[in-house]
């Protein structure tokens, strides 16, 4: 009589797993940083609109180059003629942002990141403004130090 199979061997159930392994070492770190570069661009889309109030308080106020005239430090409600914004409320933040900054005479804009990644939270993203005769230039910088593979540096390269 013939036996007939049944079920996997304990050869092709290893096989199996190894494969799953493999294919999990590669998986796991990419999606890591997949995850860090979605939070940096949360922060990078949760600046604009204080860019955008900088950039009008420069044209409201007459302002080119780097020095901002009258502006005040984290005024970000008071009118455009006193020192502030004009914003009608302080920033919302993000929850990868743990505090928005803004530079008095400056208009330079600190983002203090948290819930992004070990590489990058408690630290510092600064966006610079220079003002040209037809737009607002902005200089980013950060003190988010390189993970392993380069992530928090690579992703605030591409914001410069």
């Amino acid at each position: 009589m013939k036996k007939i199979q049944q079920g996997f061997t304990l050869i092709e159930l290893m096989i199996v797993v190894a494969i799953i392994g493999i294919l999990a070492a590669i998986a796991i770190p990419q999606y890591s940083d997949y995850m860090i570069r979605a939070r940096l661009s949360k922060v990078a889309a949760a600046v604009d609109p204080i860019k955008m109030a900088v950039a009008e308080y420069a044209q409201f106020n007459g302002i080119s180059g780097t020095t901002f005239t009258g502006l005040t430090a984290d005024n970000w409600t008071g009118p455009q003629t006193s020192g502030g914004l004009g914003l009608t409320a302080t920033p919302s933040m993000p929850r990868e942002v743990s505090a928005w900054n803004l530079g008095a005479t400056t208009g330079v804009i600190t983002a203090t990141m948290a819930n992004v990644g070990a590489c990058a939270d408690t630290k510092t993203i600064t966006w610079t403004p220079t003002v040209g005769s037809t737009a607002v230039t902005w200089g980013v910088s950060g003190t988010a130090a390189a993970a392993a593979n380069g992530v928090c540096t690579t992703e605030l390269a591409k914001w410069r």
